[in-house]
């Protein structure tokens, strides 16, 4: 383990930020863990993180605001997600990788085989583009009861390729996530079917 990289990564974000600060320049930076699946990974990068801040603080003479979190992208996670609530501020949900580990299906290779799942109606479409409902969203809708009932506060969102699909984003509402992050390009797609959502649930009619 090198937590050195893990140092000079923390150090030079809450450099920037203090920097930022002086400057008069509000910032509220936010880091994410990737790729947890143990509590004590998350629990040990967290003590890192809050010995860098502490000696920065002391060095810069300033607090410098860090909120810290960690993706749910390993199917371990999500069976834990109780336990890393305890952590973080909040989860994201790196469903790319969370579909790729739950399905047993690489995103690279899936291509070669998934046109003929889709043509003997072994799925109703391709998983990478909209989310698996029953399989990976039903993950999805575990991490979220597990983790908001250790941490009710626990703010959860979506990062990757479904972030930008009306249909998940429909159903991502549904299970209680706070925002999707997607790519630019998809930005407009996904403002409108997050504003339907949030209609539907509102009561409005499916055609208003």
């Amino acid at each position: 383990i090198h937590e050195e990289i893990s140092e000079m990564q923390v150090e030079a974000l809450l450099e920037a930020t203090a920097d930022l600060l002086d400057q008069g320049v509000p910032v509220h930076p936010e880091l994410m863990v990737p790729l947890v699946g143990f509590e004590g990974e998350l629990a040990q990068q967290v003590a890192l993180i809050e010995r860098v801040r502490e000696r920065t603080q002391e060095a810069r003479g300033r607090e410098i605001p860090l909120r810290v979190g960690t993706m749910i992208e390993v199917p371990r996670a999500v069976l834990v997600a109780g336990a890393l609530a305890r952590h973080a501020h909040f989860f994201s949900f790196g469903t790319n990788d969370l579909t790729q580990m739950a399905l047993g299906m690489s995103r690279d290779d899936a291509g070669r085989f998934l046109p003929d799942y889709v043509e003997r109606r072994v799925l109703a479409g391709d998983p990478f583009q909209a989310i698996d409902e029953e399989g990976v969203g039903a993950l999805v809708e575990m991490a979220v009861a597990r983790g908001r009932a250790a941490r009710p506060e626990l703010e959860l969102g979506v990062c990757g390729e479904h972030g930008g699909d009306p249909a998940s984003i429909r159903f991502f509402h549904r299970a209680g996530l706070d925002y999707v992050s997607c790519s630019p390009f998809r930005v407009p797609v996904a403002r409108l079917a997050a504003a339907h959502a949030a209609l539907l649930a509102a009561g409005a009619e499916p055609g208003d």
